[in-house]
């Protein structure tokens, strides 16, 4: 007959032996031991760890053993609705191709340390680049990390030191020669482009999310503020969307050669109207893609024969920007960069040093431009 306790329930067999039980807290149901006890109390031991398990919020769902990692991870992303959809993009990549082959169909208690260190080393050994795998072996620590919030698992078995650090090669910087060329090598339509990637350290999404309302241009400053980004997903095409960061929304003064070129830009290309796009697609006068993008920065870079990114624009920026004597906080804040420390600090800027790195930007190009003498920082 069973015999109620305190916690759980005993059943003796005919047998002989006893059979435990216990309700699951997470699922509510009943929960049976690994198998029947030789003694009571054997079962009652078994109950008694149990017991404690749960007052210690130690106890695991069994449906550890059963759920996959495939089902389990795919539900945790569709329960990030406040993930960007670049994001979601870039984590449904790395699942399907990169994660889902080797942990797919194994439950999730199956996955442990010894298998996370193997498909570690021979992802690395394979054609995938390092931060990719890196990206890949950070998805999956936070999947499983969200197992053992849901009591599926006891602990992480991403523990391997390094694997989540992304180690990128340092891209030489280009010069201001080479910005020079790119600017003059580009579609006039997008010249004011590169130099706000340049001297004002814009991202090329940012870019190309400019309207009129964004540039303040007087007789002598310019600023631009940056509040949105055109990003260029699958499944929904292109969209606007807010910086990552309370540090990404800024406003920055322009050097005086990145105004000139957008007060000329401003005449020559930008539909009147405060919601005119600054920069739009040639043949439709709309938002400008990944793919046309492409196809303009591959020209300019093959006229200019520069071999370097947009993004490395932006390196140039940074560097400017310190040669020109900007502080750490000062810098961090004209480029949105953003730290668990500082993100709120970079957002209270005084305008009027901003100004003046500003100009100290444009001493520095009027030097080299005046004798040929490259800042330091800036490179040759």
């Amino acid at each position: 007959m069973a015999q109620r306790r305190h916690f759980g329930h005993l059943q003796r067999e005919r047998s002989g032996r006893y059979r435990a039980s216990f309700i699951d807290p997470y699922t509510r149901k009943r929960v049976y031991g690994p198998t029947t006890f030789a003694t009571k109390a054997d079962a009652n031991q078994w109950l008694s760890t149990v017991q404690t398990d749960v007052a210690r919020g130690d106890h695991l769902d069994p449906a550890g053993n059963d759920i996959s990692f495939e089902a389990f991870a795919k539900a945790w992303l569709a329960d990030k609705q406040a993930l960007r959809p670049t994001t979601v993009e870039l984590y449904s990549y790395l699942l399907n191709s990169h994660l889902l082959p080797t942990f797919g169909s194994l439950p999730l208690a199956r996955i442990d340390t010894t298998l996370v260190r193997r498909w570690h080393a021979a992802t690395l050994a394979g054609h995938l680049s390092q931060p990719t795998v890196a990206k890949s072996y950070r998805l999956l620590r936070q999947i499983l990390e969200a197992a053992i919030d849901d009591h599926l698992l006891r602990q992480n078995p991403c523990r391997l030191k390094g694997a989540a650090t992304e180690k990128t090669i340092e891209r030489a910087i280009p010069t201001l020669t080479q910005v020079h060329s790119l600017a003059d090598a580009i579609d006039p339509r997008y010249r004011a482009m590169v130099w706000l990637g340049a001297l004002g350290g814009l991202r090329k999404g940012e870019c190309l999310g400019l309207a009129r309302r964004h540039i303040r241009a007087l007789d002598d400053v310019a600023t631009v503020t940056v509040e949105r980004a055109l990003i260029d997903t699958d499944a929904h095409g292109l969209i606007l969307q807010e910086p990552k960061t309370a540090a990404g929304h800024r406003t920055i003064t322009l050097p005086r050669l990145a105004a000139e070129h957008i007060r000329d830009h401003l005449e020559r290309y930008v539909e009147p109207g405060t919601d005119a796009l600054l920069f739009t697609a040639k043949h439709d006068g709309g938002f400008v893609s990944d793919t046309v993008w492409r196809l303009i920065w591959h020209r300019a870079r093959q006229a200019a024969d520069v071999n370097c990114t947009f993004h490395d624009l932006r390196h140039f920026a940074g560097t400017m920007n310190a040669a020109a004597g900007a502080t750490t906080k000062e810098a961090m804040a004209r480029l949105g960069h953003a730290s668990p420390e500082a993100s709120l600090r970079y957002q209270h800027v005084i305008q009027g040093r901003d100004a003046a790195i500003a100009n100290a930007v444009d001493e520095l190009i009027r030097q080299r431009d005046t004798n040929g003498a490259a800042p330091n920082a800036a490179g040759p």
